[in-house]
């Protein structure tokens, strides 16, 4: 993966994950200042539309990075953080399909499912995203001391 397909990574699923987290709060905690108001905050139609523009951003740069870096490694058989890319990978389907489904489902129940596997799988994106970075950043550190105290 380079560095701009990177970034471009990073950047998008902050975007998105921001977005659902601000847009999923102003849905469920948020009070409507009018009793007969469809949306319970100011920005709620503002963080749904920023959520839904950044989401194509995520798959394009998912898509780029899919055979370079999820594919070769699995195929490779890489140790290094197999399973919580594993994990995003599976999980990349359900956050994804239940996103674009949630948009078009028509009845109320269709959208309770919808949203529901929308949430769960994307709460769980987030927390092993979170999980492989950190594996990442964890296994840095560990190298860069190896290597002051061995003098490399």
């Amino acid at each position: 993966m380079t560095r701009g397909e990177s970034r471009l990574l990073r950047a998008a699923h902050w975007a998105v994950a921001l977005t659902g987290l601000a847009w999923a709060w102003m849905m469920c905690f948020a009070e409507p200042a009018d009793p007969y108001s469809a949306v319970n905050h100011p920005w709620q139609p503002t963080m749904q539309a920023s959520h839904i523009l950044a989401a194509p951003v995520l798959i394009l740069a998912v898509g780029l990075i899919w055979k370079p870096h999820v594919w070769s490694h699995f195929r490779a058989g890489m140790r290094n953080r197999r399973k919580t890319g594993i994990l995003l990978a599976l999980l990349f389907l359900p956050m994804t399909a239940s996103g674009y489904l949630l948009q078009v489902a028509v009845e109320e129940s269709s959208r309770a499912i919808w949203s529901g596997t929308h949430l769960a799988a994307s709460v769980a994106w987030v927390g092993v995203w979170l999980m492989h970075r950190w594996a990442r950043a964890h296994r840095w550190i560990q190298e860069r001391n190896h290597r002051a105290v061995s003098g490399e």
